[in-house]
């Protein structure tokens, strides 16, 4: 059986810390995890994070490396499961619009495997009407999305819009994963 190859894109929401949590895990399933960040992620967590833990280069800006073939299309070409975790209602809306003005976006445009996003944001983010908008758009065209959890935010609300629990982010990579393999 073929390694696990998994892209994770981490966005600008404080939950990025908890991505950190993830890749390891992922990597203690010996999955071979790719990670593309927003230049908001980087704010909360650092891109050599995620690169310690993965064992992988960090894609932020897709202007960083002269490679003779664009780093978003050589990526996603590889990935088994395209996760975003945590997934903003800003990158949520890019990817309903399909909008590609960063690394991770771009990406996500140009991947031919499943996406599964788990959104983080504000309970009245969350229960915006666009975002509820773009969430439909997302599961029409097959997007697998982890829901979000209620609780105490990091915003001092309480409500729906935590980020889903990584064994439950890690379940629904492996069922998108099991639905592209058949």
């Amino acid at each position: 059986m073929s390694v696990k190859r998994i892209l994770l894109g981490v966005t600008g929401s404080i939950a990025a810390y908890k991505a950190a949590e993830l890749v390891r895990l992922m990597k203690t399933r010996d999955w071979d995890v790719h990670v593309v960040m927003t230049q908001g992620g980087t704010r909360f967590v650092g891109p050599i994070t995620f690169q310690t833990l993965s064992q992988n280069p960090v894609g932020v800006d897709p202007w960083d490396e002269a490679v003779w073939r664009p780093e978003h299309i050589d990526v996603s070409e590889k990935a088994d499961v395209f996760v975003v975790a945590p997934c903003t209602a800003n990158t949520m809306a890019k990817l309903a619009h399909g909008l590609a003005d960063d690394l991770l976006s771009a990406t996500a445009l140009a991947c031919p495997a499943p996406l599964v996003l788990a959104p983080a944001m504000n309970v009245n983010m969350w229960n915006h009407p666009a975002t509820q908008h773009n969430l439909a758009t997302l599961k029409d065209r097959g997007v697998h999305i982890v829901d979000v959890t209620t609780g105490d935010l990091a915003c001092g609300y309480t409500g729906e819009g935590r980020m889903a629990e990584s064994s439950d982010i890690l379940d629904a990579i492996d069922s998108a994963y099991h639905v592209q393999a058949r």
